[in-house]
């Protein structure tokens, strides 16, 4: 479903020589597959789910979902992607603070011209659904780090994408709320038919993917699943 092939990424440095990222990167993730990505810092993975998510371009290389080419989208065609397509989660939740958790789930709903009734029901049907059935009316700065993220990853299923990105989405929890985030996207690619891609550094949560995956020297190489557990 979401496939990418020989993906370069090059950078000039502030010297003006070329500085390369990933060199060569292959993948392939299917509907309902859950794939980590792990690897050291500056290594890539971040510049590599920036491409898969149509945030920035390669500069060599295809990525497509669905069959649909990124490379010969228009910027208003990627636009739409991002939007109704591909669901996101970062290290920091990026919540608008002076809107509720449940506007917050619907404001990509609302921003893809669904009517403020349906958007309402599909927002509070979510945010049920990950625990915050009660939360729902609070702002951002009246809920808990994990509660907060637990918003945006119902925000980012608001569309029912076909592919979830999630960025070190347990970064910044305690180790209580972190267990219970990675139970949540353990779950999130199975209950909902989505792929999801994650970068974490984290082994626990990285234990619980179908696959695991090393950037290392710009390309994805695959870990033996004894090694994440420790």
């Amino acid at each position: 479903m979401l496939v990418a092939r020989e993906v370069r990424k090059t950078y000039r440095g502030g010297d003006g020589r070329a500085l390369e990222i990933l060199n060569g990167v292959d993948l392939e993730v299917s509907r309902g597959e859950f794939v980590a990505i792990v690897g050291e810092s500056g290594a890539g993975k971040s510049t590599l789910l920036h491409l898969l998510g149509a945030l920035d371009r390669p500069t060599a290389g295809s990525i497509s979902l669905d069959g649909a080419d990124y490379g010969s989208a228009s910027a208003a065609e990627l636009d739409t992607l991002r939007n109704r397509r591909i669901g996101f989660v970062f290290q920091f939740h990026h919540l608008l603070r002076d809107f509720t958790a449940l506007e917050n789930v619907m404001m990509p709903l609302r921003i893809g011209g669904q009517d403020p009734a349906a958007a309402r029901t599909r927002a509070e049907g979510l945010l049920r659904q990950v625990g915050l059935g009660e939360r729902m009316e609070h702002r951002p700065q009246q809920l808990s780090g994990g509660e907060q993220q637990r918003v945006a990853v119902a925000r980012a299923l608001a569309n029912d994408p076909r592919v979830v990105l999630a960025d070190e989405p347990s970064g910044n929890l305690d180790l209580a709320q972190a267990e219970r985030l990675h139970h949540l996207l353990a779950t999130l690619a199975r209950d909902f038919e989505t792929a999801l891609v994650v970068v974490t550094h984290n082994r626990q949560l990285a234990a619980r993917a179908d696959r695991v995956l090393a950037m290392e020297g710009g390309r994805l190489l695959p870990v033996d699943r004894v090694e994440v557990g420790g």
